[in-house]
């Protein structure tokens, strides 16, 4: 069969969550440089394929479409992401991890992750790829952001728990799957409807916002955003770290472990 059972992909993800807590710190980083690269890459093509989609829902189904692409090449290149190693609790209950490992895990994906998505919203913000129509695409990333920064607390944290089971439910199907297709398809569907539903990644909005942040400081584009009359009061540094970063993060990590533990305890825990 090309399909493993819910049982065997527990079994899987908790010696493998074990592995990645045990991963050579060097290692680690540098693959989750690659995921944060991955994961802007999914954000850079879906705002530049939507921007100028007048049509909210059609908007929404193109960046669908396009971004599950990021955490497909994530899951097959072995690049470490944050909000999927969320599910090392798997490891953790099963025994195979311990708390310590999976908290440093986490603290330097994350900020591996950070990097390789902050570098890549500088090179496209100072690269010139946000010259689109005329500087158009830079407005786009620029109202886009603003918007991720004026996300009531409460909100950011609950788009951040949905965000992550979807995403997390990504990671397992994936690993369900023993052939190209399955494993694609498996983090493809979920991952689809984080982004049409509007959910809130925290790595994606390390590219996302930043990228915002970056074309606001440059002269030429905050001058056709305050053309087109795009309200960038909420776009600031704080604004991301407070309103967005932190409360999201908070709920992707909620989101992980609660699909994590929930999945071990019906798949992975003896006498399950």
């Amino acid at each position: 069969m090309n399909l493993l059972t819910p049982q065997e992909c527990a079994a899987n993800y908790a010696a493998a969550g074990g592995a990645k807590a045990r991963m050579p710190v060097l290692k680690m980083f540098l693959l989750a440089v690659l995921a944060g690269f991955f994961i802007a890459m999914g954000g850079a093509v879906t705002n530049t394929a939507a921007h100028s989609i007048a049509n909210v829902g059609a908007a929404r189904l193109v960046c669908g479409l396009l971004f599950p692409f990021g955490l497909a090449m994530v899951v097959l290149t072995g690049a470490e992401l944050f909000t999927g190693n969320t599910l090392i609790t798997i490891s953790v209950l099963d025994g195979q991890a311990t708390a310590a490992g999976m908290l440093k895990n986490w603290c330097v994906v994350y900020l591996g992750n950070g990097v390789g998505a902050m570098l890549t919203a500088a090179a496209c913000a100072f690269g010139g790829q946000l010259n689109y129509s005329g500087g158009q695409l830079a407005v786009f990333t620029m109202r886009t952001a603003a918007g991720k920064c004026a996300l009531p607390l409460g909100q950011a944290v609950v788009l951040g728990v949905l965000c992550n089971i979807l995403v997390t439910a990504g990671v397992l199907l994936s690993l369900s799957a023993k052939d190209l297709t399955g494993r694609v398809a498996g983090a493809y569907l979920p991952v689809a409807f984080f982004v049409i539903c509007g959910f809130e990644h925290c790595i994606a909005n390390l590219f996302y916002i930043p990228a915002g942040l970056f074309a606001k400081a440059i002269p030429a584009y905050a001058a056709l955003a305050a053309e087109a009359g795009a309200d960038l009061a909420a776009l600031t540094w704080g604004n991301f770290l407070l309103r967005n970063l932190l409360p999201v993060t908070a709920g992707n990590i909620l989101g992980g472990m609660g699909m994590g533990a929930l999945f071990w305890y019906c798949h992975g825990r003896k006498g399950a």
